[in-house]
């Protein structure tokens, strides 16, 4: 009897993602002159072009040379060797014995979290491997896609930041005053920084700026209460800062391509990821020193453990910080609702285990697996990449909370407390990313067509041999 999987596939067709039908099956190809010296450099230039989106989009480095490596055999070149390290991607295509190897690099100078051209470019390379476009068809689809304004005005982007700070302040139990403090603050850190940017000021001095506008209100807040009559907890404000500033960060992409067997791409990015969180602290020791000096004390950032009572809000604001996040990052309207749901779910999950795993990494952990899992499933049926929802999905889980205790208590001269607190927010760093990858492979696995599961080894030379049966760079690698 078909599973619920199969029939809905025979329903709406083939909905496999990209990185699956990648190594589904013999890829249909298209050959061109391997002894034709301009072709072959228009071939490696668009599959190297191809992987810089995903790069800097924070895929990981495996799947990056994945996907380069089938729109290369796509055209013919069925043997070839990728090499991506961190902001670098490099091919060396092999074409016979009589002739020198075709090779080519290109640097990826820039970080775009843009969902909207990812999935572009996701859908290019199933058209490339559907309808066997020519290359020069390609480079013009890509070359549009890439230049393409994005989906969304910039204003949208700043109030969706500002949306997910909010979401993530009532997260941590926040009220209405704490989530309208944490949307204005990050509102004028998103347009401060977007400024900055256009200047050429280095990203990590970015950070610094906005760990110090995120903590700055909230300390004077809480300074002239009294005065202005209202009750606020400023460690709840300053955490939501902390979380949208490490959002931006590609924390799930520097641990899947350690465990994935990329050390080197991988230890470039977790030292950006700790540089940067080091900026957030910075800025926010900044504030918090400057504050000090003009006489306003913090309190305690000891902040209650959420109660089962509380599981719906909670599963809520976990919702809609990562439909938020999605939407910051120019996600199409159709991942949006997976996102949604995938931020739900981690939060359900988290809420869950808090109160039968001992502490939160594991609980951590857990909730990001059932992400990963959740999220490539759902990625597959919306025909978005699952980075898309896997990122968006652990948004609210990220440790701001645990780094901003971390840093007041070694500001107050409490090293054992600030220590252990720093290291439980880079543990629960580690174990969301390492289950975020754990969940997407589960869903892989399952996933993968039936005829890979009966060969394990299909390969595309099978149809290479049949089209070129002189060519001995077609055959098997």
């Amino acid at each position: 009897m078909a599973s619920f999987a199969e029939i809905f596939d025979r329903l709406t067709g083939d909905r496999r993602a990209t990185i699956d039908t990648v190594v589904a099956a013999p890829t249909p190809l298209q050959p061109i002159d391997l002894t034709h010296d301009p072709q072959v450099a228009e071939v490696l230039d668009l599959a190297v072009r191809v992987g810089e989106v995903l790069l800097a989009s924070g895929t990981a480095a495996m799947d990056t040379a994945e996907q380069v490596q089938f729109i290369a055999a796509t055209y013919g070149l069925a043997q070839t060797d990728v090499d991506v390290t961190y902001n670098s991607i490099r091919v060396s295509a092999y074409r016979g014995p009589t002739l020198p190897p075709a090779s080519t690099m290109r640097n990826v100078n820039y970080r775009s979290m843009d969902f909207t051209r990812l999935a572009a470019v996701d859908r290019l390379t199933r058209r490339i491997r559907r309808d066997m476009i020519t290359p020069k068809e390609a480079h013009e689809a890509l070359t549009a896609l890439i230049t393409a304004p994005h989906p969304y005005n910039r204003w949208v982007a700043t109030f969706a930041w500002s949306g997910m700070a909010a979401s993530v302040s009532v997260l941590l139990g926040g009220d209405v005053l704490v989530a309208s403090v944490a949307f204005l603050t990050t509102a004028v850190i998103d347009r401060v920084n977007r400024v900055l940017n256009r200047i050429g000021l280095p990203f990590f001095f970015q950070q610094v700026v906005g760990g110090l506008i995120a903590a700055t209100p909230a300390s004077m807040l809480y300074t002239f209460r009294e005065q202005l009559g209202i009750e606020i907890r400023p460690s709840q404000i300053i955490a939501a800062g902390v979380i949208v500033l490490l959002s931006g960060l590609s924390l799930v992409g520097s641990v899947e391509d350690a465990i994935t067997g990329a050390p080197v791409t991988a230890a470039a990015r977790f030292f950006e990821v700790v540089m940067m969180t080091g900026g957030i602290i910075a800025g926010v020791a900044i504030s918090l020193r400057l504050t000090g000096a003009l006489g306003s004390t913090l309190p305690p950032t000891n902040v209650e453990i959420i109660g089962l009572a509380r599981v719906p809000i909670l599963v809520l604001a976990g919702a809609f910080t990562a439909l938020f996040y999605a939407l910051a990052c120019y996600a199409e309207r159709r991942a949006l609702s997976a996102a949604w749901l995938s931020g739900a779910a981690g939060a359900l999950v988290y809420a869950i285990a808090l109160h039968t795993v001992t502490g939160p990494v594991l609980s951590s952990a857990m909730a990001a697996t059932v992400v990963g899992f959740a999220g490539g499933l759902m990625a597959r049926r919306a025909l978005t990449p699952p980075l898309v929802i896997a990122i968006a999905g652990i948004a609210p889980l990220l440790p701001g909370l645990s780094i901003y205790r971390g840093l007041y208590a070694l500001l107050n001269n409490d090293v054992v407390i600030g220590v252990s607190s720093l290291l439980s927010a880079f543990g629960i760093g580690c174990s969301l990313a390492a289950g975020v990858t754990l969940g997407e492979w589960i869903a892989r696995t399952l996933r993968r067509p039936r005829i890979l599961r009966r060969t394990g080894s299909l390969r595309r030379p099978v149809l290479i041999r049949r089209r070129r049966p002189n060519n001995r760079s077609n055959e098997a690698a």
